[in-house]
């Protein structure tokens, strides 16, 4: 199949990765895309997702299952698409206890310092729940804020500060951040100035889960249902590198049709069909904040989104890796996800599973064996691609053409599994536009 020129993106001729995406995207012939052909231009504005997160109970130890106490986080989030408001979710989901909030803003960043705690006073908004400032979010509920009249750009960073009066016990939280955010002790979160917030972290969205924005010309939300090749494992820490951020650069740069909101459902360690916390090879020990198993954590991280129309799925190398589960087993899960979003409506976007001879825990976890059932899943998925809306073939577009058990060496950030930065423009690069654009 080869890619209508409306959907080429400038950047990716110019980096001569053209060819490569057009023979890493197989499209099946299942008629016409979810939310497609409507006809006409929508006038009414919808509430559509722009940033998300999958969340996990907190580690055995550690500041996420201490919790906070009388301490406010500060939270930088970057966001795909912009509107005329904005909405944010907080969540208790795998808390032990109801936690209360004392205060909650939304700002933009100051870019007029080099602190990347300190905020923009003039763009800080208070957050209310139900007209309150303060609020209860019981024990393994949600918390949605009231509407927040702030413009919001496309491709914009966020600034969520939350204070916490009382403590909270064990956290519901997001690890691998790729950015830093900020701790300190009392109510910060309205200081414009960041000198408060003492503990600086290279990981943890405590309690948030979603920002959503009322968008004119809604192209709903794509989201990317994957591990830490999306969760950003290998990109530049506060780059905003990750690949499904690059996706919505790309949507951007096209700016052809209503752009969707993209949200990344990537969790560092997430398997198919075992716990975050059980033990792996190579001496891997397994955490809880590796969520658990991913059929699990569908309805949270996929069904409940707002506005979502389509997800690209690319999930099974850590099975393979960690716990050498069987192709069939592997495959039988992918199947499942499949099927439970298009039963919904939902299209599937499935990818192939990329190399990692090479990779190391505390032992090498690569084998002839283990390379031969992830061949034996990527050839299901191509063989069975009628299965799926699309198939994206990202093992094809990652590996070495002279040892395809390995990454391109342009690609590999290092540890032989996680592309860098260039490799995960590579992979946005070979989503097909004209599946998830409305």
């Amino acid at each position: 199949m080869t890619i209508p020129k409306k959907w080429r993106s400038r950047s990716l001729i110019a980096t001569g990765l053209l060819g490569a995406v057009v023979s890493t995207v197989l499209v099946a012939s299942t008629g016409q895309a979810v939310g497609q052909g409507s006809g006409g231009h929508r006038t009414s504005p919808e509430w559509v997702g722009t940033w998300a997160a999958s969340v996990t109970r907190g580690n055995a130890s550690g500041s996420s299952f201490v919790g906070l106490d009388n301490q406010s986080a500060r939270m930088i989030v970057h966001t795909s698409v912009g509107g005329a408001k904005i909405r944010i979710r907080l969540t208790n989901l795998h808390g032990e206890q109801a936690i209360e909030v004392g205060r909650a803003t939304v700002a933009k960043p100051n870019t007029a310092t080099a602190a990347l705690s300190d905020i923009d006073a003039a763009s800080t908004r208070e957050l209310r729940f139900n007209g309150s400032p303060t609020a209860t979010i019981n024990r393994g509920a949600e918390l949605l804020s009231d509407p927040v009249g702030m413009r919001l750009a496309d491709d914009q960073d966020l600034v969520v500060s939350v204070f916490f009066p009382t403590p909270t016990g064990l956290t519901t939280f997001h690890q691998t951040t790729r950015q830093t955010n900020f701790v300190g002790a009392g109510d910060l979160a309205a200081a414009a100035g960041g000198g408060g917030y003492t503990t600086e972290q290279i990981c943890c969205w405590f309690f948030l889960s979603g920002v959503d924005v009322l968008r004119q010309d809604s192209g709903g939300t794509v989201g990317v249902f994957a591990d830490s090749l999306a969760d950003g494992h290998g990109t530049t820490l506060n780059g905003n590198l990750r690949w499904p951020d690059q996706l919505t650069d790309r949507l951007l740069e096209v700016r052809s049709g209503d752009i969707p909101g993209v949200l990344n459902f990537g969790l560092g360690g997430s398997r198919l069909n075992h716990e975050g916390n059980e033990p792996g090879d190579g001496g891997f020990p397994g955490n809880f904040a590796l969520g658990t198993n991913a059929l699990a954590r569908m309805n949270e991280d996929v069904f409940s989104e707002t506005g979502l129309h389509t997800v690209v799925v690319d999930l099974g190398i850590n099975d393979i890796w960690m716990n050498n589960e069987p192709a069939d087993e592997i495959i039988a899960s992918l199947r499942q996800i499949n099927q439970q979003a298009r039963q919904r409506g939902i299209q599937v976007v499935m990818g192939t599973l990329g190399p990692f001879n090479g990779l190391t825990v505390v032992g090498s976890v690569w084998s002839e064996e283990k390379d031969a059932t992830r061949n034996a899943v990527n050839t299901y998925i191509r063989e069975h691609r009628y299965e799926f809306d699309a198939v994206v073939d990202f093992d094809k577009l990652l590996r070495d053409p002279a040892d395809p058990t390995k990454l391109k060496a342009e690609f590999d950030s290092g540890d032989h599994i996680h592309p860098n930065d260039v490799g995960s423009k590579a992979m946005a690069d070979t989503i097909p536009l004209n599946l998830i654009v409305r």
